[in-house]
């Protein structure tokens, strides 16, 4: 008799699923069961409380030992890195800076959002791997943390994405990767970023109040699809309000 093969050990199924586990485990690894412990239990009894199979549980812990939340040591088990698991503001992980604000007690929302059609030069063009005249969708807004302003963002955006009629009932004050799987299909699976401190124009000082002596931070990105398709590149200037950190693991 055939063995039955369940939907959580096919390729698909089984990676997402995998995903699941992980993020709820390092939610336990937090604030949850787990928060006070120094290792992990063994996977088959991982497995059997989350009820997912071993397989699963060993993919999730693979891909929490990437992140180096935890490092599986033979003859010990699954060691929980304490000071890692702490930090929240990863500039080597990709995230969504909404997410952040929230983590850290405070509400997330965006104004001064506007919306222009431009055409690509030959830089941005580049940048989006589309031809130079082509439009592209400049968006920017402010983001606020309760009242706080927190960040100037820029986005320039492939204007085929979002035809006309449709971007005009979009609510670009939204994340911009949620507006991109949802209402363009496309999924943002990496993203290239490049770091560096800036003054900002007077335009975007003002916008976050910053004071004469104060830089901003700012994340150059590219964002790709799994295909290794740019759909999106931004500038993002971070004001002090946020405390990154970047963790680097010997291989």
């Amino acid at each position: 008799m055939a063995k039955t093969r369940r939907a959580e050990d096919g390729p698909l199924g089984g990676a997402v699923i995998s995903q699941q586990i992980a993020a709820r485990l390092l939610e336990e690894l937090r604030d949850g069961r787990f928060a006070c412990e120094e290792r992990l239990p063994a996977e088959v009894e991982l497995a059997a409380g989350l009820g997912v199979s071993r397989t699963v549980v060993r993919d999730a812990l693979a891909e929490l030992e990437r992140e180096g939340y935890v490092e599986r040591v033979r003859g010990i088990g699954t060691v929980i890195n304490r000071q890692v698991v702490a930090v929240r503001g990863r500039l080597d992980q990709k995230f969504e800076y909404n997410a952040m604000i929230r983590a850290m007690g405070r509400a997330p929302h965006a104004d001064h959002v506007s919306i222009e059609r431009i055409f690509a030069d030959e830089a941005l063009a580049g940048r989006l791997g589309m031809e130079a005249g082509q439009p592209v969708l400049m968006v920017k807004k402010r983001v606020l943390a309760d009242r706080q302003p927190v960040i100037w963002s820029v986005d320039y955006l492939p204007a085929a994405l979002f035809p006309s009629p449709l971007a005009d009932r979009l609510d670009f004050s939204r994340p911009v990767f949620d507006l991109l799987e949802e209402s363009a299909g496309v999924s943002v699976a990496s993203t290239v970023a490049r770091v560096c401190a800036v003054l900002g124009d007077p335009a975007a000082r003002r916008m976050l109040s910053i004071q004469p002596h104060e830089a901003l931070l700012l994340l150059e990105e590219v964002s790709y699809t799994k295909l290794a398709k740019p759909v999106m590149y931004s500038l993002s200037y971070y004001t002090a309000f946020f405390h990154f950190a970047l963790l680097r693991k010997k291989f």
